[in-house]
Order: structure tokens, then C-alpha cells, then sequence
């Protein structure tokens, strides 16, 4: 039995074309491979080396060893002729072979350097397992040396390429030094461990196939033969170097990321003790290259006569004994040929079957009347045979027991050639599950098929033997499918049934939705249920993690299915996919699912649809962590809750807005608003319950969130709250509408005047349209001219609907809105942007004639409504704000914005003329402030209180500049803010004065403008330089205070040349402070302010003259007055001073913070635990660790 080199690869073309003629085809029986005396040539081997072997070319080798030619190189090579030469590549097997590697390496280096690289050469050096010693000792004079073999001077190298011969000498090993040689010893067995466990994973990847595939490879017999483990990581490994090498850098994470168990930058990762392969480019362009010629030779050994060989080829005596490889080659041989025998006779014995039954077959025949011979008639055929067992004349196939699949007799089989009669299934192979007798007899109608028989007596053996040279193949499953032409509409999905699972793993990811429609047919029209599930679960994981676009493709095939086989198979067939696949790890598949209940839901039983759907969307909004497959959950839950017509299922809706309005994800949330309420709202309306029972259902739960959160309250909830209250306000307003007394008489046709675009807000979706919810913009246009005129002159007798809008839910809003915490921008914002929304929905002559007077009756604007200590303090609440900014901002013409000027104006004279709190001022300042369109306004209403002849609104107006100053561009600040704040600042009152001076630091802290800021600084300077202000502690206090607030964030020259300095004034001139609260009080202003400034970049000039300075004189002040702020500012003067020192010695550079500067932890430690002590305010605190921005 031949055996193959390893190594065996073909000469280049260069040494094919130089011997033509060098090629003699021998053939040998297994007889003549005894064993003989091994040739001899030129390149034999030493005695105590392996025997040498033949080398012969061969295009296919078989135990009888036929088919063998001798090349004249093998044969001149045993001859020792001079004449023929020898390639090179028979010349580097002997070398290889014969371990003389340094000569091969000079070999392959010559080749190299000649431009004629020899792949055996180059496959064996760049292979490491060749290399790697196996033990310390040289080998013994009999021991076979293999490619693997020690390699005995060569030490830690990866391959041969890299040895550095120059580091050894002829002198020996170096084992003078003694710890070398211990460090060559533990290298020496760790290779050899290697060594061992490369191979054992090389021999079990070679044998282990894993179960999966074995399944695969039962189930499909067209597969030759599954990868092995060690194949798919080589592939693996090369398929990774075509995407690198070719750009695909993202393709390659991901393929390296899909198999993260292989490392691909190692080849030797593999596992395998062979030399890495070409690259897949070079595999390409091999693979189309015709089979080797003849005349290519090919390395093998086989055993011979000794007497069949010429005289001269005799080198060695022949061996003493066969051995060990030989015998069980032998034993081989002997195996197959009894085996051989074996099927020879089973052979026989099946031949005589197949001839019994043809000529019983033929008897069956000639008895009943049958079509002319060349007739193909199925039916008959079926009808006539009900004994036999199977069609027993395939003539194409060379396996005579082949039994085609059951096909319910509904195929024409083309296996049968001249005989076509005879290749007809019986019915006893038919699958009788099924019976479908309409087909079938539509199948008898046929009329026969007639073919021209030739007029010839041959036998029908000798036909048969005659047509089985036709390349036909049937013995497989796709070739019985191929063989078989379906004639109905039921073959068809038959044959579809059975094809698709096998066509579908072999397409293209990128293209399998090319399949759905194919998929989906198949589903629909084939009669086992059995395949229609196996089918149906193939689209569902058609896509391992489909796109939106391949989603879409298979949901409009789901529902496309749905319509045609109806709810009972929608709800048997396709909704057990779904429920499949609810914990799927992909979320690609979970949204499949999610989308799908929602898609369905039009096609499934009602009471499905409400009970089991529901509950699988339910679960997966709240298990599923995706915030895309919530999204979908949500969306198609409103689709159920278009659909559901079962009124106990309200409470479980209402659960679910909650939830899914609790939801994290603000893109579930926007879900929730765009489809789930509007779908929730029109199903409420239909069962009467969107004013009795959703809507009173939120206000309560608002109600009693305010009770809660008297200490604090829960400004989300709120909000999920009252968001879910704006999205009912459309379908409120139509359902005010459709119940009103004119609905009956609203007509389309005629003039209708179009709606105005600003006439509603805009939707958060369609679902939110009022005239989406109404049924056409006709519709509802018509309607709005009813419902303004019947508003204008015919009242609210009788409208049930608008009645308990105005009579109990305004009342009720408003009641809630007097309650929130005004101070709470958030709450006030949400509430404004609610009544906004439901003013421009009801529309102007509503908001005129219903919303604003209830909100004025309450807040009538005199003394007695702030009145705190009776208890009416209404002006002071959140009311204030949304009756200025939800409801007088809902509509911009002229007398609206009168109406807002003058709220305002009464409202900042009422409050400043009360001394009562601004908070409600303030808040409707900074939400109107928050839009440019209302910057003008605001200034007209402050300067309304500049000029006012009272001192207490003078005061008011110059602390709502402050607020407005950030928010209003510099043009106006300089034209419009900056005038009235200096007028305001040579006011008579002192009051009024000192009011204006955060004002003025806003401007400074926000404004770029050089001259604006000059003029500030101006102003500021005189009231801190003028005699007047010497003694007015209060002016001294605020402007300290200014100082703390906006000193980190100003330009670092106005802090450096104006802030610092006058600090240092305030802080010495306190010392000299006579009044000890007073002194106290600066002194407690000044710390909290030299703290904020702390944190600011110094330069050393202003922090010997100013900033050190002002901390001393505050020291000797906190020393009497408050010790504990006395510790801190040593440390803060400490520090000063060491990075004063270090800056004078080194030079320090960059800018460092004082307080963060502190040098150990001591003084750290006592730096915060003393701030944490004080009793000062937490804002000017949160300054100490502001930076400047």
C-alpha cells in the first residue's frame, strides 16, 4: 500500500518543462509489492539512517497500487545515469529526509537568492514544530530521525530563519556555565511539554467531530464530510488575514470577536505541526489551475519484488524482516478484500431480487390493459401495482436498493428512461396521512404522454445496461428531488417543504429576505402542520439579528399570512414563534417579537388578543432591558388597545400607561405619548370613561402626591402625571365636540373655510391630531365654526361635556396649581406648559370667556390677598406664574400682550406694597425671560417700576434686573438695563441704591463689552468711595456679598484691580468697626467671600499686597468673634504664604488654586471638618470649591 510524503509537492514549471518525456506508466498487481531489497541512488543516506525510498509519480494511489508511473527521475536515480538530471526538489527530500538541514537551509538560500523559492524547502523552515527539541541528548546511531527531529546546537528559536549560528562556536555547548545550563535544561522540557501537547491537540482536533455537525451530516448525506476543529481555526486564521490584508479592519473585529477563543495574530495558535499555507488568494487562483500533467512527479513508498528491480538498482542487502508498518498494511488488505467478497455476494443476491420482480412486474402488465409501451399514465400505473414495494428500475443510479422520498404519487419521475412505465411508486410507499383525492384524480385526467419508440428488438436488460451510461444521479436526496417534476399545486409544497430547510443555510445573510415570500407561501398552501411550524419557525430566525429593513420584510409576510389562513392558524401557527423567541439573547429578535404582537393584532381572536398578546407584551415591558424592544412593546400595546373590546380590561390598561410612563428610557416614554394614550384615550371614550374615570383617575393621583410631598416633593412623578394629562387633552376636546348640541347639525358640504395652521399645537404624532381623532380636517373645520359660534352666543345650556371641563376640571387644576411649590421651576414650567396647551386647544373664545375669569376671580389683585398672616396669600403661589405664562402668553395679538404687561405691573406693586415675598414675581420673570420674544415686554414692565413713585416698587424693579440680565443680549442690557439700573442708583432712598448692586455684578459677571463694564465699575466704585456710603452697612454687606457671588466668574482684571483691593479695604476698615454685630457681620460676609475667591488664580503681586492682607486683618477679627473661622484662615494664610516662597524660589508656572494647594493631610483634615462646623450659608459655601469658569 503506497504511502504519501508529506513533503511531496510538484517541481515549478521551469523543471517541468525540461523533462517532456520522463513519465512511464506502469501497473503492478498486489501480488508484485512484496517486499524486496530498497533501491540505492546518489543521495543514499549513511547506514544507521532510515532506508531511503522510491520516488514515483502517481495521480491517484488504491491498495492494488494501480495507476502508478515511475518518473525517470526516480528511476536515473536508482541507475546512477549521468545522463537524466535530477530536480531539485528530489534533491531537497533527501536532504530533509536525511536531517542535513544546515546544508538544506544553504540550499533554500541559494534558491532564494537565484528567484527559484522551492515550496518544500520554504513549507519546512518557516514550520517551528521541525525545530523544537524533543530531548537533550543527541540521537542514538538507530534512531530515526523525522522532520520533527532534534535539531542538536539549535536552542529558543521560533524557526530555523532566526538562528544566530555565529553565537556558537565549535568549542562545545557552553555548559562551563552552570546556571545556562540549568536555564537550557528547563527550556529544554518545557518545548518538550509543548511538543507533547501540540501533538495531542493536533491528533484529537484530526479525530473529533463535534455532535452538531455529525446531525447535520446524518440529516444532509450530500455533505461528504463536516469540518474538523483543527480545519476551521486554519480557516478561520486565513480568512482574517484576507480581510486585514484587503482593508476590512471592522469585518475582522467582528469576525475576531465571534471567535474569541483563537488568537490571529499566531499562527501556531492553530494547534498544527505543519507549515502556515498560502494565503486565500493564492488557494483561489490554485484551486482553477488544471490537475498536474503526467510528467509531474510525486514522492511515495511502496514495497516491491527484489527481483523486479533492474541489477544496478541495488544498493542494499534487502532488510532482515518486514516491519511493523508493513504487517498491518497487509492486514488491511486482507480486511477489504474479505469485505470485498462480502459485497460481491450481496451484490448477486439483490441482482436476482431485481430480476424476480421485473418479470413479475412485466406478468402484472400484460394482464390488465395498459397504454401503448412508450405511455406514462400515473394513474393507471398506481392503480395497477398495489403489491410491490418500491420502483426497481432506476436505471440512472448505480445503487440498485436507492428508494426515492414519499410524494403522495403526485410527481412524474424521470428516472425510468426507456421504460418510464416501470419506475412508478406503488401506493404502498405513498403517505397516506393526507389523502387528497381532488388532486389526484385531477391527476388521472392527464392525458397520456406519448414518446417514439424505435423499431428495435433489443432486450430490455440490454437497455437498461445501455441507458445506465446516461450521467444521471437519483441515490441522493437532492438528486431524487431533481429527478422529480411536480405537476400540482400540492407537489409544489411538498417539494417546497422539503427543499427550503436545506436551500435556506446556504444563502447569503444579506439576502435570505429574498426567501420570505417563498417561505411564506410554502407555509400557507403545504397540508402537514408538521412542516408548515418547521417553516414558519425558518422565518423567524431567517436573519440571525435582522435590520429594520428585514424586520419589515417579515411582518408584512406575517400579516400577509394572517390574512390569507385567518385567526385560528394565525393563533396556532404563528403566535407559538412569537412566544418562542420572548427571551431571545439577540433584542433584535425580542423587537421581531415585540412588533409582531402588534402587527397580528387585527388578525387574531379577541379573546386572544386581549388576554394571552397582552400578557406577553406586558411581561416583556417589564423584564426587558432593551429600551428599543420597550419602545416596540409600547407601540403595539396601543395597537391592542385599538382592537381590545373587553371593558374589564381598563384597569390593566391604565397599569400599563403608568408603567410604561415610568419607564427610563425617554424614547419608551415619547412612545407611550405618541401611541399608547391616544390609542388608551379613544377606547376610554368609546366606553364613556375619559371623564369619569381617566382623567378624574390622574388628578387624584397629583392630588395626593402634593399631600405627600408637603417635605418634599417628587417632581418626576408629578411629571409623568401631568404629561399623561396633556395627552389627553386633544381627545378631550373631541370628545367635547362630537357631544355637543350642533354635532347633528355639522354638514361637509358647502364653503368650509381650511383651519388655521396655528390654530392647534402642533401633535407629538398623528394619533394626537384632533381632526385625525375626528375622522377629517372637513369634518372638524366645520365643527369649529359651530363650537365658536354656540361658545359666542348660544352658551353652555345642555353641553354636558364643556360643562364638566369648566364646572369641575378647571376648578380642580387650579386648586392644584395653588398648592405647588413656587420656588420649584420645574413643577411651575410643566403647569404652564399644561394650561398653554389646553387654552390653544379649546381655543380663544374659551380661554376669554371660561379659563382667565376663574383664575381672576381668585387673584384679585388688592392688599388683602397677600395678606400671609390671614391665610390669603394667593399671589404669592405658583398660580401667579401659570396664570401669567400658561394662559396670558397662550395668544400674542396686541390687547393679550396689554393684558400681561399690566398682570405683571399690579402684580409687582401689590407684592412690593404687602412686604411680601417675590418668589412668585421672580418665577413668572424667569420662565417668560426664558423666551426672547418677551425680553421687550419685561423691560417695560420693570421700567414701569423704575419710574414708580413708590420707593418699595423701585427696590422690586432693581432685583428683577438681576434676573433678566443673563438671559437678555448685550444690545438690550446696554440701551435698555444699564440706563434704568443708574438711574435706580441715584435714587433718592438708599434702599433703592443698594437694590441695584447685584444688578450691577450680574453685568459684570456676564457682560463682554469693555465700555458697558467701565461704566459699571464706575458706578460701583462711587458707592464704595463715596463719603456718603462710609457708614451704610448694608450697602457694605451687599456689595461683599456681590463680590463672594460674582468674583470667581469675572474677568481676572476687574477681580484683580477692583474686587481684591477694595476687599482689603472693607477688611482693614473692619477692625476699626466699633458695633460688634455689625463687625461680626462683614467679617462673616468677608469670609465667605475671600473663600470663593480662594479658588481663583492670583498673581503673586496681588496676593503679598491684597489678598494676604485682607485674610490678616479678617483673622484679627475672627480671633475675638469666632475662633472656629479663626483655624481655617490660619491655614489659608499659611498656604498663601508657602506658595508665595515657592514661587519666589523656583518660578513656579501654572495656576493652582489656594484651597486646593493645601500641603499634607493634617491640614486638609482640619480644613474640612472646620467648614463643615460653620453655620454659614450652604450657597455661599458651595463657593469655597467654584472654579473660575
Amino acid at each position: 500500500m503506497a504511502s504519501v510524503n508529506p513533503f511531496n509537492l510538484s517541481d515549478s514549471e521551469e523543471e517541468a518543462e525540461r523533462r517532456p518525456n520522463e513519465t512511464v506508466d506502469t501497473e503492478r498487481s498486489p501480488s508484485d509489492g512484496a517486499p524486496g531489497p530498497p533501491p540505492g541512488n546518489p543521495f543514499s543516506p549513511p547506514a544507521d539512517a532510515e532506508p531511503p525510498t522510491l520516488l514515483l509519480s502517481s495521480n491517484r494511489t488504491s491498495p492494488s497500487g494501480e495507476g502508478i508511473s515511475v518518473s525517470v527521475a526516480a528511476t536515473s536515480a536508482m541507475a546512477g545515469s549521468a545522463e537524466t538530471r535530477v530536480s531539485v526538489d528530489v534533491i531537497a527530500a533527501q536532504l530533509i529526509r536525511d536531517q542535513y538541514i544546515l546544508t538544506a537551509l544553504e540550499f533554500h538560500t541559494e534558491l532564494l537568492e537565484a528567484g527559484r523559492e522551492l515550496p518544500r524547502l520554504r513549507d519546512y523552515f518557516s514550520n517551528p514544530g521541525n525545530f523544537e527539541r524533543q530531548s537533550g541528548t543527541p540521537p542514538a546511531k538507530d534512531q530515526v530521525l523525522g522532520p520533527g527531529g532534534p535539531l542538536n546546537r539549535a536552542g529558543s528559536i521560533s524557526t530555523l530563519d532566526s538562528l544566530d549560528f555565529a553565537r556558537y562556536s565549535d568549542d562545545g555547548n557552553r555548559e562551563s556555565d552552570e546556571r545556562v545550563a540549568v536555564l537550557e535544561f528547563e527550556l529544554r522540557k518545557a518545548k518538550e511539554t509543548i511538543q507533547a501537547l501540540r501533538a495531542n491537540l493536533t491528533q484529537a482536533a484530526e479525530s473529533e467531530v463535534p455532535s452538531q455537525e455529525r446531525k447535520n451530516f446524518k440529516s444532509s448525506p450530500e455533505i461528504q464530510e463536516p469540518i474538523r476543529p483543527l480545519e476551521k481555526r486554519a480557516l478561520n486564521f486565513l480568512v482574517n488575514e484576507y480581510l486585514l490584508k484587503n482593508e476590512y479592519k471592522l469585518s475582522s473585529i467582528t469576525f475576531s470577536d465571534e471567535n474569541d477563543d483563537q488568537d490571529f495574530e499566531l499562527w501556531d495558535d492553530v494547534g498544527l505541526n505543519i507549515p502556515k499555507p498560502p494565503d486565500l488568494l493564492q488557494l483561489y487562483r490554485n484551486c482553477g489551475t488544471p490537475l498536474p500533467s503526467p510528467r509531474d512527479t510525486a514522492d511515495v513508498s511502496v514495497e516491491v519484488d527484489f527481483g523486479d528491480l533492474p541489477g544496478n538498482c541495488i544498493a542494499q542487502d534487502p532488510p532482515k524482516k518486514p516491519d511493523l508498518s508493513q504487517q498491518q498494511q497487509t492486514e488491511v488488505v486482507q480486511e477489504l478484500e474479505y469485505q470485498i467478497s462480502l459485497l460481491n455476494n450481496e451484490k448477486q443476491s439483490l441482482a436476482e431480487q431485481i430480476k424476480k420482480l421485473q418479470s413479475e412486474i412485466q406478468t402484472l402488465k400484460r394482464t390488465v390493459s395498459s397504454p401503448p409501451p412508450a405511455t406514462l399514465d400515473l394513474g393507471s400505473q398506481n392503480a395497477s401495482n398495489p403489491s410491490s414495494s418500491c420502483s426497481t428500475t432506476n436505471i440512472s443510479s448505480t445503487d440498485p436498493l436507492s428508494v426515492p422520498p414519499t410524494d403522495n404519487g403526485k410527481y412524474l419521475d424521470i428516472r425510468g428512461g426507456s421504460e418510464p412505465e416501470t419506475d412508478l411508486d406503488p401506493p404502498a410507499t405513498q403517505n397516506t396521512s393526507h389523502p387528497h383525492l381532488q388532486s389526484h384524480n385531477k391527476l388521472k385526467s392527464r392525458p397520456p404522454v406519448q414518446f417514439d419508440q424505435p423499431n428495435r428488438k433489443l432486450s430490455p436488460a440490454f437497455l437498461q445496461a445501455l441507458l445506465s451510461f446516461c450521467r444521471m444521479c437519483s441515490d441522493s436526496r437532492l438528486g431524487a428531488e431533481v429527478s422529480r417534476i411536480a405537476d400540482s399545486e400540492e407537489s409544489v409544497m411538498l417539494m417546497l417543504g422539503r427543499c427550503l430547510p436545506h436551500i435556506v443555510p446556504n444563502v447569503l445573510l444579506a439576502k435570505r429576505e429574498e426567501l420570505i415570500p417563498l417561505i411564506l407561501c410554502t407555509a400557507c398552501l403545504h397540508p402537514e402542520p408538521k412542516e408548515r411550524d418547521q417553516l414558519l419557525h425558518i422565518l423567524f430566525n431567517l436573519i440571525k439579528r435582522p435590520d429594520d429593513e428585514q424586520r419589515q420584510m417579515i411582518l408584512t409576510g406575517c400579516v400577509a399570512f394572517a390574512r390569507h389562513v385567518g385567526p385560528t392558524r394565525v393563533e396556532a401557527e404563528l403566535l407559538p414563534q412569537c412566544w418562542e423567541q420572548i427571551n431571545h439573547k439577540y433584542p433584535e429578535r425580542r423587537l421581531l417579537v415585540a412588533e409582531s404582537c402588534g402587527a397580528l393584532a387585527p388578525y387574531l381572536p379577541k379573546e386572544i388578543r386581549s388576554s394571552l398578546v397582552l400578557s406577553m407584551l406586558q411581561q416583556m415591558l417589564a423584564e426587558d432591558k432593551a429600551d428599543m424592544v420597550r419602545e416596540a412593546v409600547v407601540k403595539s400595546l396601543g395597537i391592542i388597545m385599538g382592537y381590545i373590546d373587553d371593558p374589564d380590561k381598563y384597569s390593566q390598561g391604565f397599569e400599563l400607561m403608568l408603567l410604561s410612563l415610568s419607564d427610563p428610557s425617554e424614547r419608551v416614554v415619547s412612545a407611550v405619548h405618541q401611541v399608547f394614550i391616544p390609542a388608551f384615550a379613544a377606547w376610554t371614550t368609546e366606553l364613556g370613561t375619559l371623564q369619569t374615570a381617566l382623567i378624574p383617575s390622574l388628578l387624584a393621583r397629583i392630588e395626593k402626591l402634593l399631600m405627600q410631598g408637603e417635605h418634599g416633593l417628587d417632581e418626576h412623578k408629578l411629571h409623568v402625571f401631568l404629561s399623561a394629562l396633556q395627552s389627553l387633552i386633544p381627545p378631550l376636546f373631541a370628545v367635547v365636540l362630537q357631544n355637543a348640541p350642533f354635532t347633528s347639525r355639522a354638514k361637509l358640504h358647502g364653503d368650509i373655510p381650511a383651519i388655521e395652521v396655528t390654530r392647534f399645537p402642533r401633535p407629538a404624532s398623528p394619533l394626537q391630531d384632533v381632526a385625525t381623532i375626528i375622522g377629517s380636517r372637513e369634518m372638524l373645520s366645520a365643527l369649529l365654526l359651530l363650537y365658536d359660534h354656540q361658545l359666542e352666543h348660544e352658551g353652555t345650556t345642555g353641553w354636558e361635556s364643556l360643562l364638566w371641563v369648566v364646572n369641575q376640571l378647571l376648578p380642580q387644576l387650579i386648586e392644584i396649581v395653588g398648592r405647588i411649590n413656587v420656588t420649584s421651576s420645574t413643577c411651575v414650567h410643566e403647569f404652564s406648559r399644561f394650561f398653554w396647551r389646553f387654552c390653544r386647544t379649546f381655543g380663544k373664545i374659551f380661554t376669554n370667556t371660561k379659563v382667565k375669569p376663574q383664575f381672576q376671580e381668585i387673584l384679585r389683585l388688592s392688599e388683602e390677598n397677600v395678606d400671609v398672616s390671614a391665610g390669603n396669600d394667593i399671589l404669592t403661589k405658583a398660580t401667579v406664574p401659570i396664570y401669567a405664562t400658561g394662559v396670558l402668553t397662550c395668544y400674542n395679538q396686541d390687547e393679550d400682550r396689554k393684558l400681561l404687561v399690566g398682570f405683571l405691573e399690579d402684580v409687582m406693586t401689590t407684592l412690593s406694597l404687602s412686604h411680601a415675598p417675590l418668589d412668585s414675581l421672580k418665577a413668572s420673570f424667569v420662565e417668560l425671560g426664558a423666551n426672547p420674544v418677551y425680553h421687550e415686554l419685561l423691560l417695560t414692565v420693570l421700567w414701569y417700576g423704575v419710574v414708580h413713585t413708590s420707593a418699595l416698587v423701585r427696590c422690586t424693579a432693581a432685583r428683577m434686573f438681576e434676573l433678566l440680565v443673563k438671559g437678555v443680549n448685550e444690545t438690550l442690557v446696554a440701551q435698555r438695563v444699564v440706563p434704568a439700573l443708574i438711574t435706580l442708583s441715584s435714587d433718592p432712598e438708599i434702599s433703592v441704591r443698594i437694590s441695584t448692586i447685584p444688578a450691577f455684578g450680574t453685568i459684570m459677571e456676564t457682560v463682554t463689552q469693555k465700555e458697558l463694564l467701565e461704566r459699571v465699575k464706575m458706578q460701583l466704585a462711587s458707592f464704595l468711595e463715596d463719603p456718603q456710603y462710609q457708614d451704610q452697612h448694608s450697602l457694605h454687606m451687599e456689595i461683599i456679598r456681590t463680590f463672594g457671588r460674582v468674583g470667581p466668574n469675572a474677568e481676572p482684571r476687574f477681580r484683580d484691580e477692583f474686587v481684591l483691593p477694595h476687599l482689603h479695604k472693607l477688611a482693614l476698615g473692619n477692625n476699626s468697626q466699633a458695633v460688634e454685630s455689625k463687625r461680626i457681620d462683614i467679617a462673616t460676609q468677608l469670609f465667605e467671600a475671600y473663600s470663593a475667591l480662594s479658588c481663583c488664580f492670583i498673581s503673586e503681586e496681588v496676593m503679598v499686597n491684597h489678598f494676604l492682607p485682607g485674610l490678616r486683618c479678617l483673622r484679627a477679627d475672627m480671633e475675638q468673634l469666632s475662633p472656629e473661622h479663626e483655624v481655617i484662615l490660619s491655614s489659608m494664610i499659611k498656604e498663601c504664604e508657602i506658595k508665595v516662597e515657592n514661587r519666589g524660589m523656583a518660578d513656579a508656572q501654572g495656576s493652582m488654586s489656594i484651597a486646593s494647594s493645601l500641603v499634607g493631610e493634617d491640614a486638609k483634615t482640619k480644613f474640612l471638618s472646620k467648614m463643615g462646623q460653620l453655620t454659614t450659608s450652604g450657597a455661599m459655601l458651595a463657593n469655597v470649591f467654584q472654579r473660575k469658569k
